[in-house]
């Protein structure tokens, strides 16, 4: 069985196979399945709060310079962004430890998406761990 392949494409189809190996007795081809589906499952997690990070902060960088260009609309995506993060760390609690790590690596990408979305360059060289997930963001 092609497991890290099926596990990549489809979680369900992945658990359904380890099943089906559990009742053909065939236990170690189980056990490799199911590591595999942790695996992926962990990748999955990941990305998901890698992207919600990444809009998060492109929000936050759009919101302090262009404060002209405020909108209702960006107070909600900053919010709606740091519930999806509240949601995967409660589902995954060991992904906080990575938070501040995350912040500084990602946070290149997020300028560049803002810088694209405003159509201009930003002085933010920085953001902290309070500006993202604390700050209130409110017209």
């Amino acid at each position: 069985m092609k497991w890290q392949e099926l596990a990549t494409t489809s979680h369900y189809e992945t658990a359904i196979a380890v099943r089906q190996e559990m009742l053909r007795g065939n236990l170690a081809e189980a056990t490799t399945g199911i590591e595999e589906l942790i695996e992926a499952l962990s990748r999955s997690d990941k990305r998901a709060l890698r992207s919600q990070l990444i809009r998060l902060m492109s929000h936050v960088i759009k919101w302090k310079t262009q404060p002209e260009q405020r909108s209702r609309s960006w107070a909600v995506t900053i919010e709606n962004a740091r519930i999806e993060i509240e949601e995967i760390l409660e589902l995954e609690p060991s992904l906080q430890a990575s938070i501040p790590v995350l912040l500084k690596d990602l946070f290149e990408k997020a300028r560049r998406v803002a810088e694209l979305e405003m159509n201009q360059k930003t002085a933010i060289t920085v953001l902290s761990q309070r500006e993202v997930f604390e700050q209130e963001y409110v017209l």
